[in-house]
């Protein structure tokens, strides 16, 4: 096995609590779905959030899914003017037997304006 990291994104239409859950939700079971993963391969994952994303912790999605002994942290994304607003994102750290190549990143919603270059 290998440790490889996998990236997504997703754009939330409001900086609610609800938004950020649901979003945050959404984001982590596309990324596990797509690479076929289960709890037990993730060695831990990183949240950022826009600026203009304050109502809840994006990594409290994670613990609700189940994802209750995986360390998680959330973090602030540098504010870069005319980035894309209400945005998460998330770097992933896997054990996986597949290449980098094999590996899906999710960008959904708004967010898959930022890599135009994958597959969604």
């Amino acid at each position: 096995m290998a440790v490889r990291a996998i990236r997504g994104a997703i754009q939330v239409d409001a900086d609610t609590r609800d938004d950020i859950l649901e979003g945050s939700a959404e984001l982590v079971r596309a990324v596990l779905k797509r690479n076929e993963l289960v709890s037990d391969d993730i060695i831990s994952i990183l949240f950022t959030a826009t600026p203009d994303i304050t109502a809840e912790f994006p990594a409290y999605a994670a613990r609700l899914l189940g994802l209750t002994d995986v360390p998680l942290m959330c973090a602030s994304e540098i504010a870069v003017p005319g980035a894309l607003p209400r945005t998460l994102r998330l770097l992933a750290h896997v054990d996986t037997s597949r290449s980098r190549a094999e590996l899906r990143h999710v960008y959904l919603r708004g967010a898959a304006a930022l890599r135009t270059d994958l597959p969604q």
